[in-house]
């Protein structure tokens, strides 16, 4: 009896060891996945006089070896830096065909890069996938091998504001006599355009621009997009505030929203402040017709995407206006 029951429990142990070694052989089996590749770059001589063309990087999908919807990131980053802190290009559904103008993307690059010289850059596409594992999800990220390329930026023509109690300037992308920039503005302290080049100051005179006229008045303290012409002699001084709003801020769903402030050399708009247990979204003068919430990946910003959950704690939150007419963008929170 002894004897059988050692060859019963010996049969046990054996079928139970086989049985868990085919499950464990299933376990490892998995498909080659393919990396999204930068197929094509486009010539990287920028210049102003081709500022309105379109410059198209065309790139090939992820497969991993499995039905799946992915976001596409074409980043840059000086040579040699590994992404630390990447230069975010664009991102979209496709990278088939991403496309920029020169102007903006020249733009992008002067964030890190100085102007009218050559720079050894890397580039790389970044695809995110995201599954629903029930309770959230799931990101899995594939990047391309790195494309280091040349790059020639140009400097800006500029329009210097005097009297705004603070350094600031607009710049014309094309060089074309159209500036354009964001700024923050005192409603106590009346300004001025200056051409530092030409030493021509620009002012107000019957709601047009002109040389020597009257000091520019903001209606409310805050931050501006303004924008000056001085062929067509036009101006415009639009708010242009972006804020955080929702239950985990200290007004809730309720403005004043909370303002981020714009960094000119990094073109990125943040905030330090506390959080409490809830979610947020990113909006522009308190209201809704511009706002950016979680993609359905939840790694990038979309227009009326979803709300971004948030615990209790200070935060520093920084954004990116990838796309700011589409409405598209990225960010990152880091706590303090």
């Amino acid at each position: 009896m002894n004897k059988n029951i050692l060859k019963y429990i010996a049969s046990i142990a054996l079928f139970g060891l086989l049985f868990s070694c085919k499950k464990d052989e299933t376990k490892v089996i998995m498909s080659t996945v393919n990396v999204p590749m930068i197929q094509t770059m486009p010539n990287l001589t920028l210049t102003r006089a081709t500022g309105t063309q379109t410059l198209t990087f065309v790139g090939t999908p992820v497969d991993p070896g499995f039905q799946a919807s992915a976001t596409y990131f074409l980043e840059a980053c000086v040579k040699g830096n590994n992404f630390a802190d990447p230069i975010s290009i664009y991102n979209g559904v496709s990278d088939a065909s991403m496309q920029i103008t020169v102007s903006d993307l020249n733009g992008i690059l002067l964030k890190k890069l100085a102007a009218d010289q050559v720079s050894a850059v890397d580039f790389r596409v970044r695809a995110v996938l995201t599954l629903s594992a029930g309770t959230g999800y799931t990101p899995m990220v594939y990047n391309s091998a790195i494309s280091t390329v040349n790059v020639t930026t140009y400097g800006l023509p500029r329009l210097d504001l005097i009297g705004s109690g603070m350094t600031q300037k607009i710049e014309s992308a094309l060089g074309n006599g159209s500036y354009t920039g964001y700024v923050k503005l005192d409603a106590t302290k009346p300004f001025t355009l200056k051409d530092p080049d030409a030493g021509t100051v620009y002012g107000n005179t019957g709601g047009a621009l002109a040389t020597n006229g009257a000091s520019f008045t903001a209606a409310a303290s805050g931050w501006y997009k303004v924008s000056a012409n001085v062929t067509a002699h036009t101006y415009t001084i639009d708010p242009y505030m972006i804020g955080l709003v929702g239950d985990a801020t200290p007004n809730g769903w309720n403005s004043p929203d909370q303002k981020l402030d714009y960094n000119a050399a990094t073109g990125t708009w943040s905030i330090t402040l506390g959080l409490i247990d809830g979610t947020f979204k990113f909006r522009k003068n308190d209201g809704w017709a511009w706002n950016l919430g979680y993609n359905s990946d939840s790694s990038s910003l979309v227009f009326n995407g979803s709300n971004v959950p948030a615990t209790a704690g200070n935060y520093t939150i920084t954004l990116t206006i990838t796309n700011d007419a589409l409405q598209t963008g990225t960010f990152k929170v880091v706590k303090n």
